[in-house]
């Protein structure tokens, strides 16, 4: 009698195997280590923070008691509908065979393009995130300043250190975003119950309270505007930057048990519960503001100088190591999900040096080219790219891009060519209205991710957009033949039927 773990690894294997791939990666992951990858990588303790001066630089307290909720409900209209198409085609690729297979091959190498870029640049923009948190936090006490040298340094030791652990193989990291993924939350509970322990009064008001902190007012976060209504806007970047990475449960399908009931409930599980416990715990920290102009008035700095003003020295210190641990830990979790698109794309010959880049280790059962191919891209990133609003602007455009568009493409393939759904089904009513709310959310977050200060997010995002086209248009259009379809699926099953059978034979 075969046992229920058994069935289920044949299960994963038949999905995998329908689909042209053999299984490579190591299949160890269980379905909270799923969760786990997303959660961490999201890591409220990462973007929650790092940027928490675009919503109290902006509007106060309200862009948190408000903005954050809504900004929160656009990520998960990309969740539902990524969730809906990762149960039916639980592979590493994710969202570029998701793309491929609901809108042709030209729209999934547009997409598998815009997830890369935004897989790096995320990577990147958690790193800067990091470093500028460790500055803030230690920096006064260590007597650091911050430079331009002494960013470039530390970004690349840590994304070095990242690389290395997830080279070793994909059990030492899942067990450090298993971790991550209690510490996140329970670090989240310790602040937010020490911020409300020591909060000077608790004013809810404030939580509903909007308030013009545009130019000097708010730390020259935002450039000073009369309208309300643009800073509420650039206010969500807030909680649509920091409620984001929740492909990695897509890109590590192929390591997760029970993959096509697993992937979807780590995307959905992770952005629900980043978005509770994040609301809980920046409320909270609104509630703590001694005086809301002159927090507002600190801008980027605004964590440390509440944090300075209210909590005692050690518990501080305590807090500001902890949140430091989880931030290393989201930046080495998004290694692993730039890795497997880079690996998954290239095992289809998407990208140059693809036979190099689609290798697995043969011990550790890593793609050890496309991790350290991740963070060299990623490093090269921040280096050019310094400033981290600017950086986190790019990350938005080009992440829930990538989201959109297998999400839209299923909009108008559900029922038609896409009949076959997997096991996590909100029906085809409820998805095509979630790919309609997808094509109003890309178009506002596109806008308000090139408005200034961040109007160079505008031509960076041209300029790779114009580079995509050329390299699609006069190379890979007639060379890319996409995910294996039709007879190619069949010849690649024939030959992982006889390599298994050779494995057999061999043992």
């Amino acid at each position: 009698m075969s046992s229920p773990s058994k069935t289920l690894d044949d299960e994963d294997l038949k999905v995998l195997h329908s689909m042209g791939y053999a299984q490579e990666l190591a299949r160890n992951m269980k379905g909270f280590q799923n969760f786990a990858i997303s959660f961490s990588i999201i890591c409220i303790l990462s973007g929650g923070i790092n940027s928490l001066g675009q919503g109290i630089g902006g509007l106060g307290g309200g862009a948190i008691g408000i903005g954050w909720i809504i900004g929160c409900a656009v990520t998960l209209i990309f969740a539902l509908g990524m969730a809906q198409i990762g149960s039916a085609y639980p592979t590493a690729g994710g969202l570029y065979h998701w793309g491929s297979i609901l809108g042709g091959r030209g729209y999934g190498w547009l997409t598998a393009w815009l997830n890369l870029l935004g897989l790096v640049t995320v990577l990147g923009a958690i790193n800067v995130g990091t470093y500028n948190y460790f500055i803030g936090a230690f920096g006064p006490t260590l007597g650091l300043e911050t430079s331009f040298g002494l960013q470039a340094a530390f970004v690349i030791g840590i994304t070095v250190l990242q690389s290395v652990i997830n080279h070793v193989g994909i059990r030492a990291t899942a067990k450090l975003t298993d971790l991550s993924g209690y510490l996140i939350f329970a670090v989240a509970v310790g602040l937010t119950v020490s911020l409300l322990a020591y909060a000077p009064s608790w004013d809810f008001s404030r939580l509903v309270t909007f308030k013009n902190y545009s130019g000097p007012a708010g730390g020259d976060v935002w450039p000073a505007t009369d309208s309300m209504l643009l800073l509420f806007g650039l206010g969500l970047l807030l909680p649509i930057y920091t409620i984001t990475g929740f492909d990695a449960s897509a890109h590590t399908a192929e390591e997760t048990q029970n993959a096509a009931r697993a992937v979807p409930r780590g995307i959905i599980n992770s952005v629900i519960w980043s978005s509770l416990f994040g609301w809980l715990m920046l409320s909270a920290f609104v509630l703590a503001i001694p005086d809301m102009d002159k927090a507002a008035a600190s801008g980027w700095g605004v964590f440390f100088h509440v944090l300075d003003a209210v909590l005692p020295g050690p518990l501080k210190q305590l807090l500001y190591v902890l949140i430091l641990v989880c931030q290393l830990i989201c930046g080495l979790a998004t290694v692993t999900s730039a890795s497997r698109m880079i690996y998954a794309f290239a095992r289809d010959g998407g990208l140059p040096a693809s036979a190099r880049l689609k290798t697995v280790h043969a011990t550790f059962r890593t793609p050890v080219a496309a991790i350290w191919t991740a963070a060299v891209i990623s490093i090269a990133f921040t280096l050019y790219t310094p400033a981290y609003a600017t950086i986190v602007s790019v990350t938005v455009i080009f992440i829930f891009l990538s989201y959109g568009l297998p999400v839209i493409a299923g909009l108008f393939a559900i029922g038609k060519t896409w009949t076959t759904m997997g096991p996590w089904d909100m029906g085809a009513t409820a998805y095509r209205a979630v790919g309609v709310l997808a094509i109003v959310a890309i178009a506002a977050i596109f806008y308000l991710g090139v408005q200034p200060p961040n109007d160079a997010a505008l031509w960076i995002t041209g300029m790779f957009l114009a580079i995509t086209a050329v390299v699609w248009f006069g190379f890979e259009r007639r060379r890319f033949q996409g995910p294996p379809v039709g007879e190619e699926v069949l010849r690649r099953q024939a030959e992982i039927a006889a390599a298994e059978r050779a494995l057999q034979v061999t043992d």
